[in-house]
């Protein structure tokens, strides 16, 4: 049964939806996913329920085109995209190449100029790839950098957040916001943008933008170090005691520790060396390993998580005195692909207590291996192996994800849920990094859509093992799928119900008698504003079409007003949840909301007045 109601009538009650569920997202009393899902559902009913009579009959619009968002060609590069960054960040080749920047930071340049060239980086990265992983493996970076020059991260945490997202704008795939706005044109029949269509004035919003971010950014922001901070430091230069075994080939044999360091392992600090039934003490200097050597270390987990990731098993405590390990030992679960990292606690009336790894068999009862042990009370100088466990010991331990997860709950062991982490593959970063250069670069030429590129790409990933199929699809973000699917369902009944026109043709009247330049700047202002309040995504597909219909209009290149858009509802500087980097970034640095309005406001005024400019002489406006 369906009721016939006026055209007009029709769209004041999309203007009503729409309404209603931006005042959801912006209230976030409900999950976004549950807000989004329940939009899609009232413009289902809506249109099945009440449609406009027409010569042939009453139309409105169907399911299938209000649900088309679900699979339309944005949403589905924009969660291969997400696959393929999984698939890089997999792999640690991100990790590894912040690890690889810092290392190169030790000369003690100015701290300005630190900044600028690692959020120069982040800009760059972000150009091709998703945001949030980029500034999640930034984030340590960043603290590290504050470390170093005795800063409070308050002060570099916010202009991470912002190098992402003014990285964003360079390319067609910087974020999911430019794919959709290139999907609202090409639903209304406009020719749609090309990869590096607007790259140029995208970098020098960029740039602008940067800079603002590191000059300015870190003064005006309050250091909000305090208790929290002293906790995080000290947490993180907490180490492990860990044994590293020496075969044959082994490129540690031959080498000495002078200062307790070796070159191949210079984050590491040599704590003994047991050769045989001989414990070498520091110094270390006249001391050279040979074939056998039992060398044990301490090291922060950070640093152990990369080792073990390219070294695999010399971190392995032999537990049978260096006798060959038994065939069966080969197909252990610690051996096999998907490593997980974590840290499990002795309990204080765990049977584990007094016990020595050796004695308590805790590899061959739970299928994960022991790789260091981090003991707070003092010092340790001896083989993990031969330590005798005591209540509080805290383990690091390596195994498959079900293994891990079998600890939970466990009487002597206790295992914390928040340090479970994958364990990079770099035996795959090879594969990886060929996968995404060739997506990239059959999109940037146009030998592929980008559709068909990223999804191929995300294809690859799988097939050939970089990730799973369960790692694939944790990498798809539920928020962006259905908040996307959403955004494009209000965009079609904004457009078919003659609302877009309408709001056109409302500020054509407000500015009649200003020209193009005037009616894009303010139009501009109005989604840059808009997307600090809403979803930039809903942003991006709702005023796509006012601003092209609008450019028609006044007889301008609707294109130039599509860019615009791009750029307006890239511009989520002024609120926490404006964008979700904004969020990652809020613990870090101990933020509040008046601080991204404070650092975000005036970045806001900056773009906006850079693309004013960039439309008065670059288009011609």
């Amino acid at each position: 049964m369906a009721f016939t109601i006026s055209a007009e009538v029709q769209m004041w009650a999309t203007f009503a939806i729409i309404a209603l569920a931006l005042c959801a997202y912006t209230a976030e009393k409900w999950p976004m996913e549950l807000t989004s899902l329940g939009t899609v559902c009232a413009i289902l009913l809506f249109f099945q329920f009440f449609r406009v009579p027409a010569d042939g009959g009453e139309v409105g619009l169907t399911p299938g085109r209000i649900l088309e968002g679900f699979a339309n060609p944005a949403l589905v590069a924009v969660l291969s995209l997400l696959v393929m960054g999984q698939g890089l960040i997999r792999t640690g080749i991100l990790d590894r190449g912040a690890q690889w920047l810092l290392d190169h930071m030790r000369a003690k340049i100015p701290v300005t100029a630190a900044m600028f060239v690692v959020l120069f980086i982040v800009g760059a990265v972000s150009g091709f790839l998703n945001n949030t992983p980029v500034v999640v493996i930034f984030i340590p970076l960043m603290q590290a950098m504050a470390h170093r020059y005795h800063i409070s991260p308050s002060r570099v945490m916010i202009p991470l957040s912002f190098a992402a997202i003014l990285g964003g704008m360079t390319t067609l795939i910087g974020s999911s916001t430019n794919l959709l706005v290139n999907t609202a044109l090409t639903e209304i029949g406009a020719k749609p943008l090309e990869f590096f269509d607007f790259t140029v004035p995208g970098a020098i919003i960029a740039l602008a933008g940067l800079m603002f971010a590191v000059f300015v950014v870190p003064k005006i922001l309050p250091d909000r170090a305090g208790m929290a901070d002293s906790v995080a430091t000290e947490g993180a230069g907490k180490q492990f005691i860990v044994q590293i075994e020496t075969p044959p080939d082994s490129e540690l044999i031959g080498e000495s520790a002078p200062g307790g360091h070796f070159k191949a392992l210079p984050d590491m600090t040599v704590r003994m060396i047991q050769r045989g039934e001989r414990a070498i003490l520091p110094p270390f200097e006249d001391v050279q390993v040979v074939q056998g050597d039992v060398i044990v270390v301490a090291a922060t987990r950070a640093v152990l998580k990369e080792a073990i990731a390219e070294h695999g098993e010399l971190f392995h405590p032999d537990l049978r005195d260096g006798k060959a390990l038994e065939d069966d030992d080969e197909d252990a679960p610690w051996r096999q692909a998907d490593q997980v990292l974590a840290e499990v606690m002795i309990a204080p009336a765990s049977r584990l207590v007094g016990q020595t790894l050796r004695l308590a068999g805790f590899r061959y009862k739970t299928g994960c291996i022991v790789l260091g042990i981090q003991r707070r009370a003092r010092m340790i100088r001896a083989r993990i192996t031969e330590i005798r466990l005591e209540a509080g010991d805290v383990l690091l331990v390596q195994g498959q994800r079900e293994d891990v997860r079998g600890l939970r709950g466990g009487r002597d062991a206790i295992l914390i849920e928040s340090s479970r982490e994958d364990l990079p593959t770099l035996d795959h970063v090879k594969r990886a990094t060929l996968i995404f250069l060739g997506a990239v670069v059959a999109a940037a030429t146009g030998m592929l859509p980008i559709v068909v590129s990223a999804f191929a790409g995300a294809v690859a990933m799988v097939a050939t093992g970089v990730l799973n199929l369960r790692q694939a699809f944790r990498a798809i973000d539920p928020k962006i799928a259905t908040a996307i699917a959403a955004a494009l369902a209000m965009s079609v009944a904004l457009r078919e119900t003659g609302g877009a026109m309408y709001l056109a043709h409302g500020m054509v009247s407000m500015f009649a008698d200003q020209g193009p330049l005037i009616i894009i700047s303010a139009l501009f202002l109005l989604a840059a504003l808009m997307t600090n309040v809403i979803s930039n995504n809903a942003v991006a597909v709702l005023f796509t079409p006012i601003a092209v219909d609008l450019a028609r209009e006044i007889g301008a290149d609707p294109m130039v007003f599509a860019i615009a858009m791009v750029f307006a509802a890239n511009c989520s500087f002024a609120s926490p949840m404006g964008y979700q980097t904004n969020l990652l970034v809020m613990g870090p640095g101990h933020y509040k909301f008046q601080d991204f309005v404070r650092a975000g406001l005036p970045l806001i005024l900056i773009a906006w007045v850079v693309f004013t400019i960039l439309a008065k002489f670059f288009w011609g406006l």
